[in-house]
């Protein structure tokens, strides 16, 4: 047998992946629920079921049930005795304390711990730009949200401040699907406009490293956006604060 010959089962050996361990599947099944929730494939009002979800992934029920409390902690699930895990439903009127909180965490991006953006990830927002511009061509409610997702981790990425990252995500998440469930009354082809010119902006601003212009761009957007959604829905507050 040659070198070669032998060679060969170890390179196919050295290229299997990882297996995940306990607190990364966690966190890969919690990110699959949240994203579930947030893009209404579980309705508000739907029961989840822990025995369903165990078998899905094939796992126990220990783990489903910390997942489902991590979710129910963020107030996407609430658990109802004698009933189970139940999606919770949103309001846009009793997340408004939400949306001015993060008014002012959007101004913190630029200021704690800024990371310069490399060359590549600058690319990734050019990119996001382009799928946008291909999205608008057939407006889709799903890809909307999935798009401002995916810019909104890379917003989250310009800051090395741990604590604040994950503070925003939570709070991301509390209204993402808030967006999503009042599209009908907004109108894509509005919010698709709106935000390729946040994200324009903010590429502007990354490309000269003006990280606290980018605070300040996030926090005019999360307002106008708010506005857009008080009108629809009927809000009369005034208030000038979303995704």
């Amino acid at each position: 047998m040659t070198l070669e010959a032998d060679a060969a089962p170890i390179a196919v050996t050295a290229a299997l992946p990882r297996p995940l361990s306990a607190r990364e599947r966690f966190e890969r099944i919690y990110r699959i629920l949240r994203d579930r929730i947030c893009l209404l494939d579980y309705a508000p009002g739907s029961r989840l079921s822990e025995e369903e979800l165990a078998q899905e992934f094939q796992i126990s029920r220990t783990p489903v049930r910390r997942v489902l409390a991590r979710l129910e902690s963020e107030g996407l699930v609430q658990s109802v005795h004698g009933v189970g895990t139940i999606v919770t439903d949103v309001d846009i009127e009793e997340l408004e304390q939400v949306y001015l909180l993060r008014l002012e965490l959007a101004l913190l991006v630029g200021k704690l711990t800024p990371i310069p953006r490399t060359a590549g990830d600058l690319d990734r927002i050019r990119a996001l730009i382009a799928r946008c511009d291909s999205d608008m061509l057939n407006p889709d409610q799903r890809a909307f949200l999935r798009l401002n997702m995916d810019f909104f981790y890379e917003l989250t990425a310009m800051t090395g401040n741990q604590p604040l990252r994950e503070i925003s995500e939570r709070l991301y998440f509390q209204v993402a699907r808030v967006v999503l469930k009042m599209m009908p009354q907004l109108g894509l082809v509005e919010e698709f406009t709106a935000f390729r010119r946040e994200m324009e902006e903010v590429l502007a601003a990354a490309e000269i490293g003006d990280w606290e212009s980018i605070g300040h761009i996030r926090r005019a957007h999360i307002s106008m956006s708010f506005r857009r959604m008080m009108r629809h829905a009927g809000g009369t507050n005034g208030s000038d604060e979303a995704l």
